[in-house]
């Protein structure tokens, strides 16, 4: 069977996702760091446990989705941030455009700048950029607000922030500007799906209001 994408950041609420709807009609290997992260088993989806500070060769593949990230409150550092959501995602890409991949899905943050005070938004600005310099044909940078998902059913710790923003934002519903609406990752997930099938050459920012269009239920 030929070997469509390959993904990292499986275990998480929208890698989880790009899992579960991956299409086919080839197979998506999911790099894991130990067996059964990226949910139940199905027959489009492989796993491969690897090593993040140490990848190998990954399997030639066409398109790549990378939804690597972490909290500085999770990850206990912000050196230790930086090595997830910098170092990791970076070493990720670079053995895909080693693979062949062609297309290259990121999921970034709103408000993601290399020139930013924030130190998250810097680092994943920073990001940003590096997979910019990498070359790859196509480059989808995914910017989603608040991320609305169950991080308990995924073994994950809950994210204060996002709860605290959904609950003061979701009386309001339409009443908050799309760019800014906290997201479902099943939505964020169908987004890049579709945009990585449709995407032409180039690079590609999609905003959190975007990504809302792209992964509205047809």
């Amino acid at each position: 069977m030929d070997n469509d994408a390959v993904l990292a950041g499986a275990s998480g609420l929208v890698g989880r996702e790009l899992a579960r709807q991956w299409p086919g009609p080839g197979r998506l290997t999911a790099l894991v760091r130990k067996p059964g992260a990226s949910g139940p088993t199905r027959p489009l989806v492989a796993e491969q446990v690897v090593d993040f500070t140490a990848l190998p060769a990954l399997p030639a593949a066409r398109t790549a989705f990378c939804a690597l990230g972490t909290t500085i409150a999770v990850a206990g550092s912000q050196a230790a941030f930086r090595a997830v959501d910098f170092d990791a995602v970076l070493a990720f890409a670079t053995a895909a455009r080693a693979a062949g991949v062609r297309c290259f899905a990121a999921v970034s943050a709103l408000g993601a700048d290399a020139g930013s005070r924030n130190f998250y938004s810097r680092v994943k600005g920073e990001a940003e950029d590096a997979l910019q310099a990498l070359g790859f044909r196509t480059l989808l940078l995914a910017r989603p607000s608040l991320l609305v998902g169950d991080r308990a059913a995924l073994g994950q710790p809950v994210r204060r922030g996002e709860q605290w923003g959904h609950a003061l934002t979701a009386p309001l519903g339409r009443l908050v500007p799309a760019a800014w609406r906290p997201i479902e990752a099943a939505t964020v997930a169908r987004a890049l799906l579709g945009a990585a099938a449709e995407a032409g050459p180039g690079v590609h920012v999609l905003s959190s209001a975007r990504l809302q269009t792209l992964g509205r239920t047809r």
